[in-house]
């Protein structure tokens, strides 16, 4: 298993709480209904909360801000991802993915990578 991973940062526009809201109530059900499209196993979204414990974090280790969410996404192998996603209908679902991602994500704040999981 694969895994995509987004670390995401919410639209300058938005609150965290709209952000919230638009990820879990429109943008997750509109990716889940789409999954076998794209390949996808499983999908789980991790919303940031608000608590001292983040500024504690972020100071104790001079890191930079926390991002407001991360997207997880399961896939067999690459080879499945890159089939769900060079197929006509894979296109067709990330073009519309990456325009609905324009209503509540900062692109230019946020990043993606490919990762394989290791368990202790």
């Amino acid at each position: 298993m694969i895994k995509f991973v987004m670390c995401i940062t919410r639209h300058p526009s938005m609150t965290r709480e709209d952000f919230k809201d638009y990820w879990l109530n429109r943008h997750g059900p509109f990716f889940m209904e789409n999954a076998g499209a794209m390949r996808a196993k499983k999908y789980v979204q991790s919303h940031t909360i608000d608590t001292p414990l983040n500024e504690g974090l972020r100071s104790s280790r001079n890191m930079l801000p926390e991002y407001d969410g991360v997207a997880e996404v399961w896939f067999e192998s690459e080879e499945e991802l890159i089939a769900g996603m060079s197929s006509p209908e894979g296109q067709k679902l990330g073009a519309a993915l990456l325009e609905d991602e324009g209503n509540f994500i900062d692109h230019a704040k946020s990043s993606a990578f490919i990762v394989k999981e290791y368990e202790f």
